[in-house]
């Protein structure tokens, strides 16, 4: 007896099946917060030499200078020892040690939340097609503006006297890595 594909006599006709729906994802909200600030943790004081952990410069000794009204922290290489700019992190990318330095006086006035913020115009354009993909020249490099320059030159003249004093150039100048007999939770930072 041979077997003929397809519906037997008296079977119910199936539905033909719908093409999936299409849905439309709803643009991402920015987090809201709450109002509260993070908790300082004990072993960050001003002054306090950090590990940074995650992000660009990831491994660089850098120096705590504040808390911003946001919960992030305000840190610096200094950038003329070693390449790390005034910015603000999260608590949860460094490591406290227990180096310490005294800082002078500095005037942190200028650096705020909104200092840090980028401007929404300067923001790049997508490019259509091969030909925006490999256009590159319209392309420059973007400089820093002034009063950002100035104000990091000034950090950097304030803490570098002390830095020397001392004696904590080199070790802000190396980078921290870890090798394969390191092990991590028995260091004392």
């Amino acid at each position: 007896m041979v077997k003929k594909n397809g519906p037997k006599k008296g079977a119910k006709k199936e539905a033909p099946k719908e093409a999936p729906k299409v849905v439309q994802k709803e643009p991402q909200v920015e987090a809201k917060t709450d109002g509260r600030v993070a908790k300082l943790r004990k072993s960050l004081e001003p002054g306090t030499i950090v590990i940074i952990v995650a992000g660009r410069f990831c491994g660089k000794r850098a120096v705590f200078l504040k808390q911003l009204p946001s919960g992030l922290l305000l840190i610096s290489g200094p950038f003329s020892l070693n390449g790390v700019p005034a910015k603000r992190i999260a608590q949860s990318y460094v490591i406290a040690t227990s180096t310490k330095i005294a800082l002078p006086k500095l005037d942190l006035s200028p650096f705020t939340d909104a200092y840090f913020t980028r401007d929404k115009s300067l923001k790049k354009k997508k490019k259509e097609g091969q030909e925006g993909f490999f256009d590159t020249a319209d392309e420059e490099k973007k400089e820093l503006p002034a009063p950002k320059v100035e104000n990091q030159k000034k950090l950097d003249a304030a803490m570098l006297p002390e830095i020397q004093n001392g004696g904590f150039k080199d070790y802000l100048k190396n980078v921290f890595s870890l090798g394969d007999g390191d092990r991590p939770h028995l260091m004392k930072f």
